[in-house]
Order: C-alpha cells, then structure tokens, then sequence
C-alpha cells in the first residue's frame, strides 16, 4: 500500500458522481412540479379544514423523491442499503380525504421519474394528471343530496311529513329511524327541485312536527 492509498476515500470518490449542475437542475425542476401539484391541491380542495402545511408537504415530498433517486442511480451499492432503510419507515399520520392519496403518491412518482431523467415524462404527465384532477374534481353534481332530520310526535304526523316532503321534492330516501316513546327521529337524504328551501317552514309548521333541519351532504354518511 503507497502514501496516497491511504489517504483515498470512497466517500470522496462519490463527490463527483452527480454533478453540480444535474442537483440544481433536478431540484429546481422538482420544486417546480411540487409548486405545481400544490396549486392543483389547494385548488380542488373540498374538505372541510383546509391544512396548510399538507400543501407545503406536497412540494418536499417532491423535491425528497428526486434527491433520493439521484443518489441512488449514482450508486448500486447505496440503491440496495436504500431499500432497507426506507423498509423501517412507517407513516402514523391519518389520511383523511382520499385525494390526499392521490395527491401524495402524484408528488413522489413525479419526483421519482424526475430524478431518472425522464424530465418530459414528468412534466407532461404531471401537466395532463392536473388537467384531469381540475375538470372532474370541480365536477357538480345537477342536484345536491340533502340531509332532513326531521323529529315527530307519532306515526300520523311521520306519515303526513314525509308525505309532504315526497310532493316538494325530487326524490326522498330514509337513511335511518329513531323511535322512543313519544318521539321519533328521521334522517332522510333528499334531492330539491331547484335552490328554494321554503318549504322546510312550512314543515316546521305542521301539527306534531317538533323540528326539520336541512344539512348540506356530501355523499358520507355517518349514523
């Protein structure tokens, strides 16, 4: 072994398998997608609290992808000690929204395909997968389900609200029914005819109707 074996460096030598230039380039172009695929988040966000930091998340799950990939394409040997730290991960935050998913596996494919080299794959696949997200998400429906809790005395004056509630709408469904004595409760989903909602004062009104409420729904029930 000579004088300069000693002082050689594997960690060294690995300096120079991505060049300075392929970094900025590949993080620049990911922040870019993220930045991308964060407006498209925050632009069809339909949930009820809108988190911030999930956004930001997007962006550097983005950029991790691609810095990650670009170390393990330097090197074969690093790519197989990858797999099995990444192996240990577990990921304990509940996914509320199911586009979140979506959301999130978009961010780290397009920084995967990013880092490969593929920029044009990348770019076009995340321009038409916005594209897609955009139209469908921001898709109304013709009419918007409601929800009519609706509390009753007895069984004449149930048979004469929901009767009156089937000549006022669309369409009527009974989602559930409490009954106790002298009491019974009705969830019923509902389809209007148009943006009046009048008609829910002259339910109130009615002998043996205790209360009607309308609630916007969205399509999850929950008993």
């Amino acid at each position: 072994m000579s004088f300069s074996d000693i002082f050689k460096s594997s960690f060294l030598a690995n300096v120079t398998s991505v060049t300075i230039l392929d970094m900025f380039l590949a993080l620049a172009l990911s922040f870019a997608i993220g930045l991308f695929i964060f407006l498209v988040y925050k632009k069809t966000y339909a949930g009820v609290m809108y988190s911030s930091s999930f956004g930001v998340t997007l962006i550097a799950m983005t950029m991790i992808s691609t810095f990650v990939i670009l170390a393990v394409t330097s090197n074969v040997v690093l790519s197989l000690g990858m797999v099995g730290a990444l192996s240990i991960v577990r990921f304990r935050t509940a996914i509320k929204e199911p586009m979140d998913i979506a959301f999130l596996f978009w961010s780290i494919a397009a920084g995967i395909v990013l880092a490969a080299g593929m920029i044009p794959l990348a770019v076009i696949g995340s321009v038409i997968i916005g594209v897609i997200i955009l139209v469908f998400a921001n898709r109304k429906a013709h009419t918007n389900p409601f929800i009519v809790v609706l509390q009753c005395e007895n069984q004449q004056s149930e048979n004469q609200a929901t009767a009156y509630l089937k000549e006022h709408t669309n369409r009527m469904n009974v989602k559930s029914k409490s009954v106790q004595k002298g009491a019974i409760e009705l969830n019923l989903e509902i389809r209007l005819k148009d943006a009046a909602t009048d008609f829910m004062n002259e339910l109130a009104e009615m002998e043996g109707v205790r209360s009607a409420v309308l609630v916007s729904y969205n399509g999850d029930y929950m008993g």
